[in-house]
């Protein structure tokens, strides 16, 4: 008669070689990546533009290329992106204050957004 085991340890009996088979792997591929030499660094004089050159290839191209209406769409985009994130936080933090009041927690007063930010430069 073929004793009760339990499917737990089944499945653990079945998992157990995939396992090894993985460990093996990272074993074999550990020693292979410390056998390796290092690669030389890429050498700096590297002919091309380098790395500010092309930045500032990028801003001359943005600055003749680029429609100002595109730009001037692009902000005003962004900006309205950023009042509904604004909003949404807003909402989560009257949210929040509504829960912990309900609970009979004590909840200092604070400011969120970018009202409140402008008054904590100011000084007021």
């Amino acid at each position: 008669m073929i004793p009760e085991i339990p499917p737990q340890l089944l499945s653990a009996l079945a998992d157990a070689p995939l396992a090894a088979l993985m460990l093996w792997m990272m074993h074999l591929l550990r020693r292979d990546l410390q056998s390796r030499p290092e690669s030389p660094p890429p050498p700096s004089t590297a002919p091309g533009p380098s790395r500010d050159e092309l930045v500032d290839f990028k801003l001359e191209v943005a600055r003749t290329y680029v429609p100002l209406s595109l730009i001037r769409d692009l902000d005003s985009r962004l900006s309205l992106q950023l009042l509904r994130i604004e909003e949404k936080l807003d909402e989560v933090s009257r949210t929040a204050t509504t829960a912990t009041a309900i609970a009979g927690q004590n909840v200092p007063a604070r400011k969120m957004g970018f009202g409140a930010r402008a008054d904590a430069e100011d000084g007021r």
